[in-house]
């Protein structure tokens, strides 16, 4: 690729802590993860009521996605999300919904968000993005994936920007780094530059 991509701004979400480029913007001591998203959504004035029917992993995806896109009115921008666990999380509460013969109550607002692409989603109706948007799963955190995928969206002008996503979530261990890839910025989109962001 002749033009360089760029890291326009980073997110990440874990600990109790919420940190754009580095910097933590929010802090909580929730007990639950779920709780602590709903704070942080509160922190930074978001309103939007169907959140809080989101599974947590969708709500983990959301406000991430939210603080880098809340500036942002291109619908050319793709998502491109990966995690190492699915929607497991999710399926674990289902499963407990028909585990039990005599008290069989399936839900549909459960079932929903039974795969993890549903967030992206969710995000999409959010914003009106109107490009590609994918959901893969891997054993761990795989820059190199985002590099190439990322840097072939934009090349083959499927799309302006892409945001880049690992939102990882099982019971109450949680991580989320999300990143905005553009033709602008300060910092290159390199491997070394992710894994340094996604670590710090």
């Amino acid at each position: 690729m002749e033009n360089k991509l760029y890291i326009k701004s980073y997110v990440s979400i874990e600990n109790g802590q919420i940190s754009i480029d580095g910097n933590v913007v929010f802090e909580s001591s929730a007990s639950n993860v779920s709780d602590f998203l709903k704070e942080g959504l509160r922190h930074f004035g978001i309103q939007y009521p169907k959140f809080f029917k989101m599974d947590n992993l969708s709500k983990l995806a959301f406000l991430g996605s939210e603080l880098l896109l809340k500036d942002q009115d291109s619908p050319e921008t793709a998502l491109l999300f990966a995690n190492s666990s699915s929607s497991l999380d999710t399926d674990v509460t289902y499963q407990e919904s028909i585990a039990d013969k005599d008290n069989y109550f399936p839900s549909p607002a459960v079932f929903v968000y039974t795969l993890p692409n549903i967030c992206l989603g969710e995000i999409s109706i959010r914003h009106q993005l109107k490009t590609e948007n994918s959901f893969f799963i891997f054993g761990a955190f795989n820059p190199d994936f985002f590099i190439g995928y990322a840097e072939n969206l934009i090349e083959t002008g499927k799309a302006e920007n892409v945001l880049c996503g690992w939102t990882e979530l099982f019971k109450e261990d949680y991580k989320a780094f999300l990143y905005l890839v553009s033709d602008e910025g300060k910092t290159e989109h390199t491997k070394q530059n992710i894994e340094l962001f996604y670590t710090n």
